[in-house]
């Protein structure tokens, strides 16, 4: 069973920058789309970035041009560059994975715990 690990997340002024990296891990997984979530308190949870098995990125509009996703698949890792942060951009991101477990012949969308993104000054 496939197990995502987030990190990066923390305080920073707006303007700022903060990178977030993922990581999926358990024995015989693969991941195909891995990607970024966020979501703050009080609204629903939306799609930041996800990048394909090969390399194609899909992002929101509300970040373009200032977020940059990039994966490793050989580490099934993923990262979120993110500049020009902005308050509104305070959330908890979460990880996910769309993942195939050889050993279980399943294939699942997996999440992490999420990590906090503040943007303050």
């Amino acid at each position: 069973q496939a197990h995502l690990v987030e990190s990066g997340g923390g305080l920073v002024q707006p303007g700022g920058s903060l990178t977030l990296s993922c990581t999926a891990s358990g024995s015989g997984i693969s991941t195909y789309t891995m990607g970024w979530y966020r979501q703050a308190p009080g609204k629903q949870r939306q799609l930041v970035a996800d990048i394909t098995t090969f390399g194609t990125p899909n992002y929101a509009d509300s970040v373009k041009g200032r977020f940059t996703i990039s994966r490793d698949s050989a580490e099934n890792t993923v990262y979120l560059q993110m500049g020009s942060l902005k308050p509104e951009d305070t959330a908890i991101y979460l990880c996910y994975a769309d993942v195939l477990d050889r050993n279980r012949a399943r294939r699942t969308d997996e999440w992490g715990q999420g990590t906090q993104v503040t943007v303050s000054s």
